[in-house]
């Protein structure tokens, strides 16, 4: 691990990179669960767990359950910046030193130490709709910068290659903005809906039927981007990747979906709820890998081949 870090390969770098995603995609899950628990007020100070402490301690007011599962939540914030820091210093210690890599990396840390200010709004305002939304909504923006560098960390560093046209990559890009749409849409849901994260916290007006509504047809609209994207990569004959990229996000969309009716015809179960937020956060990185797919900079070259012209001059070459 330390050499990970401290002497990273484009190996390693990706691996590390596939932690920050890892990271960032966990976090969306615990943070269900503290909803769905009405552990949100556990710990009803920040950045303080209460008046006087740091961690969860005696309260009258809070059971202690609640307080554990809101202090582990902000617990695996530190752990999710303790990996964008590490992928940070491997970016900056990658030899060469890749630019481009560097500032995703970057933007990881920044972006978790954001995430745990908004947090703190998020108390401090005793879980008003519209912070736990943005609280929520800044995940899948950090996830950009995480899933690029992931994909970024396998290739090279050449001018990109667009490996379709540009109606097709316009679709793509449509359906991550679709999909970007069905994330928002699902924070009203959440927040007018029974899951608020406390039984005293405030809720938006609108009427739950309603908005889940707008939720469903923005999923189907998704839907069909999706099958329009998968008829037209067929005609064009893109390239494989790209194509399997589409029909894992397609897949993802068929099970979300069912997750999606079945919870809302049981009566939103807290379980079905944190794996729904799961699903959406998959679909979200799966139509991202789709965008990036419609272009290629060519896989890294292998260890072999990054060695020094000082070190290739030295090794003995077969007979």
């Amino acid at each position: 691990m330390r050499d990970a870090v401290w002497r990273p390969t484009p190996a390693s770098m990706r691996t590390l990179a596939l932690l920050g995603v890892i990271g960032n995609a966990g976090i969306i899950g615990t943070g269900g669960a503290v909803r769905v628990t009405e552990s949100g007020l556990g710990c009803p100070e920040w950045p303080r767990c209460t008046g006087d402490s740091l961690v969860p301690t005696h309260s009258a007011e809070h059971p202690a359950v609640n307080m554990a599962i809101e202090f582990g939540n902000r617990m695996l914030t530190f752990l999710v910046l303790a990996v964008g820091l590490l992928v940070f210093i491997a970016a900056l210690r990658l030899a060469p030193r890749r630019r481009g890599l560097v500032w995703l990396a970057a933007a990881q840390p920044a972006s978790v130490v954001a995430q745990a200010v908004i947090g703190g709004i998020v108390v401090l305002t005793k879980l008003h709709p519209t912070s736990v939304s943005l609280h929520f909504l800044l995940s899948p923006a950090l996830l950009i910068f995480c899933v690029a560098l992931w994909v970024r960390a396998g290739e090279t560093d050449e001018p990109p290659r667009r490996v379709v046209g540009p109606a097709v990559r316009g679709l793509a890009g449509a359906l991550a903005a679709a999909t970007a749409l069905v994330l928002v849409a699902g924070t009203v849901v959440t927040g007018t809906g029974p899951h608020a994260g406390d039984a005293e916290a405030r809720r938006y007006g609108f009427n739950i039927e309603d908005v889940t509504r707008v939720h469903s047809l923005l999923a189907w609209a998704t839907v069909a981007l999706t099958v329009t994207l998968l008829v037209v990569l067929h005609r064009v004959r893109a390239p494989a990747a790209l194509r399997r990229r589409a029909l894992e996000l397609f897949a993802l969309e068929l099970a979300q979906g069912l997750i999606g009716y079945v919870q809302y015809f049981l009566g939103v179960p807290a379980a079905l709820v944190v794996l729904h937020m799961l699903g959406a956060v998959l679909m979200w990185i799966a139509a991202l890998r789709v965008v990036l797919a419609t272009r290629t900079r060519g896989p890294v070259p292998s260890a072999p081949a990054l060695a020094s012209p000082r070190r290739r001059a030295h090794q003995v070459l077969p007979a």
